[in-house]
């Protein structure tokens, strides 16, 4: 057996410091050579390369979660239908299964919706299969509750939105690699977002962005497209993968598309752009 192999792969990562660092004891008076200068250089190029190299792989791999972290999600809910025959957090009799987390303890009262829950507890949807939180129910956050109580998905959510932050990865909504201040929210076609999305029927939808005190982008533009046209068709505003047109959803005032309006479906991404300011909608899942 060949003793070099069982080297570890970060050999080269320990030896260039050391050649480095003698080289920088020995002509801390003397000075430089120009071949050791050379050394040096070809060194720093070699450390920073591996270090750039190394960041294209995570943010590559953070990226490729989004599909898996959809597909799961998906998955669970489509499970939780069959088990419960309803869909989480819309469903109108979760109390006979977990208990009321406060309230009248009918679990469809005005004190029960408000009430975080510190365990399985937790309060019925409306039942009208639509995920929202209009009816003041939580159903966007009690969606997370029913399936972490179901076994569905990991942690443990507390069924309700936050107060500050409203929404936080691991509390009230999954969160994402993508970014720490990620997370996942299903939602329903009736809100607009101030005005970021396409036209078109949503549904029921899942929503993944940044939470900063603000909904924002998570994506370069680049990163968007690439990520829309192995999921689904490569257009911001067509097919079941969107993302928003304009700049109301920015940070820096650079919208992800080049859509003129939200009427125009067949637009591009804006691939010029270096700013994270795209985010996914996920259209009609259940």
């Amino acid at each position: 057996m060949n003793q070099n192999s069982s080297k570890p792969s970060s050999y080269s990562q320990l030896l260039y410091p050391s050649v480095l660092i003698c080289l920088l004891y020995k002509h801390m008076k003397n000075g430089f050579s120009l071949v050791e200068l050379s050394i040096v250089l070809v060194i720093l190029g070699l450390l920073t390369g591996g270090i750039l190299a190394g960041q294209s792989l995570i943010r590559a791999a953070e990226l490729r979660s989004v599909s898996a972290e959809y597909q799961r999600f998906v998955a669970a809910a489509r499970g939780f239908q069959d088990k419960y025959f309803a869909l989480p957090g819309d469903m109108t009799n979760a109390t006979k299964f977990w208990g009321a987390a406060g309230g009248d303890g009918t679990g469809n009262d005005a004190a029960c919706n408000t009430t975080a829950s510190t365990d399985a507890k937790t309060c019925n949807g409306n039942g009208d299969r639509i995920i929202n939180t209009s009816t003041g129910s939580q159903e966007t956050y009690r969606f997370w509750q029913h399936l972490a109580n179901a076994g569905l998905i990991e942690g443990s959510y507390s069924g309700v939105a936050g107060t500050a932050p409203v929404n936080a990865a691991g509390v009230n909504l999954p969160g994402s690699r993508v970014r720490s201040t990620a997370v996942w929210s299903p939602n329903y076609n009736g809100s607009s977002l101030g005005g970021s999305r396409f036209d078109g029927e949503y549904g029921n939808e899942l929503f993944v962005f940044s939470w900063e005190g603000a909904w924002r982008g998570l994506f370069k533009a680049e990163e968007a497209w690439n990520i829309d046209t192995k999921m689904d068709d490569g257009k911001p505003g067509a097919g079941k993968l969107t993302a928003p047109w304009g700049t109301n959803f920015t940070t820096s005032g650079v919208p992800c598309t080049l859509a003129a309006n939200s009427a125009d479906l067949a637009a591009n991404y804006n691939l010029a752009a270096t700013t994270n300011d795209c985010s996914f909608w996920f259209r009609q899942q259940w």
